[in-house]
């Protein structure tokens, strides 16, 4: 079991550390910090380089964090965080990512959440600095507040569509 764990850790850690690369840098095929920019404010949200900077740093450090198995449930809750807002910007498009839906970031929010349920596993840092195993019921906490992070950071730096 402590196999799986690891090879997910790893997978998912590292997709969202290298989605955050991508937001802020030309490293992994991302356009830059102007293009993590643009893409924000093309999406609707306020901020620009600050939102980018923001959502990259979140990703890169939560992605590493899950990797390397350390602080799990802080991991997990930055994950879930950053990938809901992600959701919620392809919510219309439907599920299927061929139609630019929101299937992968419900994958990664999913994928971190079974994290935080399971813990990080044997071969984890959070394993060998003893503050694993974590109690199942921190899961419902990383998913509010990761959920809820996500949300309310939509809410703030999402402007209303235009009219007329």
């Amino acid at each position: 079991m402590d196999t799986g764990i690891l090879v997910l850790r790893l997978l998912v850690g590292l997709l969202i550390a290298g989605h955050g690369v991508q937001k802020i840098s030309s490293h992994l095929g991302g356009r830059g910090l102007d293009g993590g920019s643009a893409e924000f404010r093309g999406d609707g949200f306020r901020g620009g380089t600050l939102t980018a900077l923001a959502a990259g740093g979140g990703q890169i450090g939560s992605g590493l964090l899950l990797a390397a198995g350390l602080l799990t449930p802080l991991a997990a809750t930055g994950a879930i965080g950053v990938m809901t807002v992600a959701l919620t910007v392809k919510w219309h498009n439907g599920l299927w990512v061929q139609n630019d839906g929101y299937e992968y970031p419900l994958v990664l929010i999913v994928s971190a959440a079974a994290l935080a349920a399971t813990g990080p596993g044997a071969w984890s840092l959070d394993a060998e600095l003893g503050l694993a195993p974590y109690p199942l019921w921190w899961t419902a906490l990383v998913l509010t507040a990761g959920v809820g992070s996500g949300l309310l950071t939509r809410l703030v730096l999402h402007r209303p569509a235009r009219t007329g």
